[in-house]
């Protein structure tokens, strides 16, 4: 199977080599990797360069910048990539970060998964932080979830649920989408993926934002936002955090933001998260 990475990059020229080089070393050989250089100011494009001038496999656009925005940005440098390239000829597709450092076995051990494993439509590791010079599991999401700077996708599960999503929340939208067309998201432990900066740490937008425009934009319904907003004001202890997290939800309604996904899938999304909810109350 093979594959087709597509690696969003913006001012990351301290960063990506190791991201291409860890794919360089890969045991599996069989890919092409296709890096968007978003509008970098620094030696990105440099660093790139380096790679498409001895590599065939490793490609190369340049886009203008686009606006900065947590979700949207780099999805829309993806769906750049992904547009250059015929998918008829690969088999996986991937969107990866530019500041990751992947393990020499990764994609053989994603493709043997797919392979094996028809139900499989999206595949990847866990990710790994630095502290203390010591490399530790990050923990921001659930050891189920494939999260966003390491996917994988079946190539037919990638096209049955139309792609990703320019927008906040896309990485939890495609997870939903592709369990409710019958498709399985899986993690493969064994794969300790090296994540060099911590996300969001360049984002200009505050955390009550953050997570109401999140809320907003995966396209819970009021009731199921205001039980998040509770849950993530809980973890930090502050009722006006809650508040605060409910106001940009309800800005984000009153401004009738467009939604990227269509009313059927919202009412999808909100379906899984009133079933976890349902779960968590008969555990109680």
């Amino acid at each position: 199977m093979r594959f087709l990475i597509i690696i969003p990059a913006h001012n990351e020229e301290n960063n990506l080599p190791f991201t291409l080089d860890s794919l360089q070393q890969q045991s599996f050989k069989d890919f092409k990797v296709v890096v968007v250089n978003d509008g970098s100011t620094d030696g990105t494009s440099e660093v790139i360069r380096k790679y498409t001038d001895h590599d065939s496999r490793f490609e190369t656009i340049d886009l203008q910048k686009s606006a900065h925005q947590p979700g949207s940005k780099v999805v829309n440098a993806f769906k750049n990539g992904l547009n250059t390239q015929d998918i008829e000829e690969f088999e996986i597709i991937c969107k990866f970060d530019a500041d990751v450092i992947l393990p020499e076995d990764y994609l053989g051990t994603v493709e043997n998964a797919f392979r094996n494993n028809p139900k499989y439509g999206l595949v990847g590791g866990l990710l790994y932080v630095e502290k203390d010079r010591e490399w530790i599991y990050e923990g921001n999401s659930n050891k189920h979830h494939v999260r966003g700077p390491m996917k994988a996708y079946r190539k037919e599960s990638f096209i049955e649920m139309k792609g990703i999503r320019e927008t906040l929340g896309w990485d939890n939208i495609d997870a939903i989408l592709l369990e409710n067309l019958g498709w399985k998201e899986v993690v493969l432990p064994e794969l300790h993926v090296k994540l060099i900066k911590v996300k969001g740490a360049d984002y200009t937008i505050k955390p009550a934002d953050y997570y109401g425009r999140y809320f907003y934009f995966l396209g819970l319904n009021r009731f199921l936002a205001y039980v998040a907003s509770s849950k993530e004001a809980a973890k930090s202890k502050s009722a006006a955090f809650f508040f605060s997290i409910i106001k940009s939800y309800e800005n984000c309604r009153s401004q009738n933001l467009e939604l990227k996904i269509s009313k059927e899938e919202q009412k999808t999304i909100n379906n899984q998260r009133w079933n976890m909810l349902k779960k968590k109350w008969l555990k109680l």
